[in-house]
């Protein structure tokens, strides 16, 4: 099975190839914009191993929560490569990604969601499979619902992004993995079970997943808190 991922919900912009259980990738340089650099190194990656896009069985996708921008250019580079292809699209949250890297039995994922929030998620490792409990959340630092039960671990980048966040996870007694972000690698690996079960969609129903509407602060908000108009 030949599987395609694009991550490019946070800075850390990735695709990989899944080869039958064994993944090459690529990560998008820093300092340049992922719409520049993804489907470069998709060619590239595609290329070195030998694979044409209609030879894919799939295309896996990071569907969000996450950078606005970034969350558009992983769904429309997927959505535009399975359209000529013929090909069905696996979206994996971001939040999800997360929790699998963490590698935890319980992880709650965090994310900096900016304009002073954070996308929140509760996972526990079901049969192999992380499952979301109760719903993905956007709030403010001092408002994310923190599990009381024992055995958790916290990740993602809201922790650093957030000191009164990573605060409250101290005075909760749980661990953190601070420097945490999702990847392509990742991607992949949570889709292709789906994809050999058959649970793609078809490209013209993905869509990222925002959470919240709103992309930006007015003015008038950020003035009121000592930014830049």
């Amino acid at each position: 099975m030949l599987i395609l991922a694009l991550e490019t919900s946070t800075e850390l912009g990735s695709c990989a190839l899944w080869r039958d259980g064994v993944v090459a990738e690529r990560i998008c340089p820093a300092g340049k914009s992922h719409s520049e650099t993804l489907l470069p190194l998709v060619r590239e990656l595609l290329a070195e191993a030998g694979v044409k896009v209609g030879q894919l069985d799939a295309i896996a996708f990071g569907v969000g929560p996450g950078a606005f921008t970034g969350l558009r250019v992983a769904c429309g580079a997927a959505q535009g490569l399975a359209v000529a292809a013929n090909l069905p699209l696996i979206p994996v949250t971001s939040l999800e990604t997360l929790a699998a890297q963490a590698g935890g039995q319980r992880v709650l994922a965090l994310l900096d969601a900016r304009m002073g929030e954070v996308y929140s998620g509760c996972y526990q490792l079901i049969d192999g499979a992380y499952v979301l409990q109760g719903d993905i959340r956007v709030s403010a630092p001092d408002a994310v619902a923190l599990p009381t039960e024992p055995g958790w671990i916290a990740c993602g980048n809201a922790i650093a992004a957030y000191p009164v966040l990573a605060e409250r996870l101290s005075v909760a007694g749980i661990a953190v993995q601070v420097d945490v972000l999702p990847t392509a690698t990742t991607v992949v690996r949570l889709a292709a079970p789906r994809a050999a079960r058959g649970e793609g969609i078809d490209a013209a129903l993905a869509a990222p997943l925002y959470i919240r509407d709103k992309v930006a602060k007015t003015v008038a908000e950020r003035l009121s808190e000592g930014g830049r108009a």
